[in-house]
């Protein structure tokens, strides 16, 4: 088992919905806007700040003054004192944040921590990069969140062209890729009835978006903003990005704003932080790997390999699967990296369906999954997920009866 004494009391967590590249949250600053959410959430489940000892951020796209990294909304949010840093792995931050907190929490660095992250890819900065050798002394300027979407900084090749060799690597279809496609949309949509129930499960809905000063309310979210309707039929019709390739407009995601957090601590202070005490969320195994170049969507392989073995179990064992699937590509190679029904994992929504800001994506993924093991009884979840640099990252969640 990775760490004996590190847990999520149940129900201290929370995400924003997402919304689209350019939508409704696209002028809020990433950071301070998701300090003013934890601040909210913090009094709603009756949380002083203070509590915390220490602070992690996962934030991947700059901001304005992010410099100081997780000292700065945790400032915002009333922990005025609480120590903290920020963490960055693209995709796959998540997960790396989890593994952060929890390794200062068993080590005795930390009683209660606050793990956040929160990213907006609408309007990423323009940098540019000083080079007084240049012809003229000319840097150069870099778009943070389009170009290297583009442009691997190793093999020069764009994050599509990762997911089209893996789909020649696993022998997956374009038919494979649309009927996954459409059984994550009819699952998302799961999350949606009686009202948003399970969304509502860690989401605060209606949620009021405030003006960029934070003083005003701007406009109002009644879920996420940016899924489309999705049927078979249309993406059918979707011509494939490139030439002779399986990855369409439809069977990839799509770039998004948010944020999401997390409580953790250790076990003898989870009850009183917990909305139901009754209920034990611990992280049991992480897994970490780095598959070949341009092959990012396999990498999520070996990293749950890793990760299930670290917790001492096997997939037979695991009773829900999220993932992170910038592309289709991702599910199917997994589920025939493991012999396992591509049907039955993301039940209630994934980032191909609800978007992709980043940093935020794994954490929303993983409050999913504990929210789906409560459902299910409990039992053993598995989060995995791709990064940028060809590289994954694995989770292994255990509910049970405290």
């Amino acid at each position: 088992m990775a760490f004996s004494n590190v847990e999520i009391p149940y129900g201290a967590y929370w995400s924003t919905p997402f919304t689209k590249w350019q939508g409704s949250l696209q002028h809020l600053h990433s950071m301070k806007f998701a300090a003013h959410v934890a601040k909210q959430e913090l009094a709603k489940r009756a949380i002083d700040p203070e509590i915390f000892d220490s602070g992690v951020l996962g934030i991947t796209i700059n901001q304005y003054q992010s410099f100081n990294g997780a000292p700065w909304p945790l400032h915002e949010l009333g922990a005025t004192r609480t120590p903290g840093h920020a963490i960055n792995q693209v995709c796959a931050t998540g997960a790396r944040v989890l593994f952060a907190g929890a390794t200062e929490v068993d080590c005795g660095l930390s009683d209660v921590s606050l793990i956040m992250t929160a990213d907006r890819c609408s309007n990423g900065p323009n940098i540019y990069y000083p080079n007084p050798r240049g012809i003229g002394g000319q840097g150069k300027t870099e778009d943070q969140v389009f170009y290297n979407m583009m442009n691997d900084c190793v093999g020069g090749h764009s994050m599509l062209q990762t997911g089209e060799n893996v789909a020649k690597q696993f022998d997956i279809t374009r038919e494979e890729l649309d009927d996954v496609t459409v059984r994550r949309y009819e699952q998302y949509q799961d999350a949606l009835k009686d009202d948003q129930a399970f969304q509502k499960r860690f989401m605060t809905l209606p949620m009021s978006v405030p003006t960029p000063n934070f003083k005003k309310e701007d406009t109002v979210l009644t879920g996420d903003e940016g899924v489309f309707p999705t049927t078979l039929e249309g993406l059918q019709k979707l011509k494939p990005i490139m030439e002779g390739g399986v990855v369409t407009y439809g069977n990839q995601t799509h770039p998004a704003d948010g944020n999401a957090a997390v409580i953790m601590c250790r076990s003898e202070r989870a009850q009183e932080l917990a909305t139901r005490p009754e209920i034990k969320v611990e992280l049991i195994g992480f897994g970490q790997a780095r598959d070949k170049l341009a092959h990012m969507p396999a990498a999520p392989i070996e990293a749950s390999k890793r990760a299930l073995a670290m917790a001492g179990i096997e997939m037979k064992d695991v009773k829900a699967i999220k993932t992170h699937n910038p592309f289709a590509v991702n599910d199917v190679a997994l589920a025939k990296a493991f012999s396992i029904d591509v049907m039955e994992m993301n039940n209630f929504g994934c980032s191909l369906i609800w978007g992709h800001p980043q940093g935020p994506t794994g954490m929303r993924a993983i409050i999913e999954l504990i929210e789906e093991l409560v459902l299910k009884g409990g039992g053993y979840g598995l989060f995995t997920g791709c990064a940028a640099g060809d590289t994954g990252m694995a989770t292994v969640v255990r509910v049970s009866d405290r």
